[in-house]
Parts: structure tokens; sequence; C-alpha cells
């Protein structure tokens, strides 16, 4: 703020911008210095709105980054889960093919030993005296001496 040079046309105008000599300077008469402070004031408020809405912009893009790695983290969590149990229900089925096989072993090892215990019953029912003392001479004079 200055009162030299009263009769100078420009720093008579109102602010001054002499920067290019000065750095961050202007030159004002002491009428135009309410008004050069309302200037300051909006600017810095305008500057503060400003910082204000970055902050909120920066804030959404970090819950969206945040956002954003949630959801990768939970599609890979849910890979991982759905790989697991689809080794696990392919091993099941694999370990349930070899519990048939086995089970398809047994059934032909009973139906063999069915067949031989039919065999070896039929064997049996086939006994008679008559069969057993056929070449036995000393076994059928014994027998023919018990049924007189």
């Amino acid at each position: 703020m200055t009162n030299l040079e009263p009769d100078n046309e420009l720093y008579n105008r109102g602010i001054v911008d002499v920067s290019h000599r000065y750095p961050k300077m202007y030159v004002v008469r002491p009428q135009f210095f309410i008004p050069i402070i309302t200037l300051l004031r909006s600017a810095s408020l305008k500057s503060l709105q400003y910082k204000d809405e970055l902050a909120l912009v920066k804030a959404q893009n970090i819950d969206i980054t945040n956002f954003e790695n949630e959801l990768e983290s939970f599609k890979s969590g849910f890979a991982k889960n759905y790989d697991l149990a689809s080794r696990k229900f392919a091993s099941a089925i694999d370990e349930i093919d070899k519990a048939i096989k086995e089970l398809e072993k047994v059934k032909e090892s009973l139906q063999g030993s069915e067949k031989n215990l039919r065999l070896a019953n039929d064997k049996a029912q086939d006994v008679t005296i008559k069969r057993l003392t056929k070449n036995n001479p000393t076994m059928a004079d014994k027998f023919k001496a018990i049924e007189e």
C-alpha cells in the first residue's frame, strides 16, 4: 500500500501487479486496500473449496481402489476354493470308481464260490452206498451182512 507518487495514473487506477520486478508483489492505494483483501479472501476460500473437493475425489478413488482390491481378493479366494473342491470331488469320484471295481471283483469271487458249493452239493447228493462200495469188495460184503 502506498501514497507515493500521488499523480501516477498507473497506481491510481486500482490494484497494480509489479511481480515482473518484485515476485508476489502488488501496489495499491489505501482506498483499494479493502477490495484486495476481499479478493485475497475469496481466492483463498475458493482454493480451500477446491482442496476439499480434491480430497473428496481422492477419498472416492481410494474407496474404488479398495473395492476393486476386495473384489479381486474375493474372486481369487473363490477360484481357489472352487479349484480345491473340484479336485476333491474328482478324487472322490475316482475312489468310488475304485471301490466299485473292487466290489465287482468280490462279487465275481462270491459267484465262483457259490458255483463250487453247488457242484459240491450236487456231488454229495449223488453219493450212495452202491457207489461207495462199487470197487471195494470188503465194504460190499459188510453191507450185505448188515442187510441180511
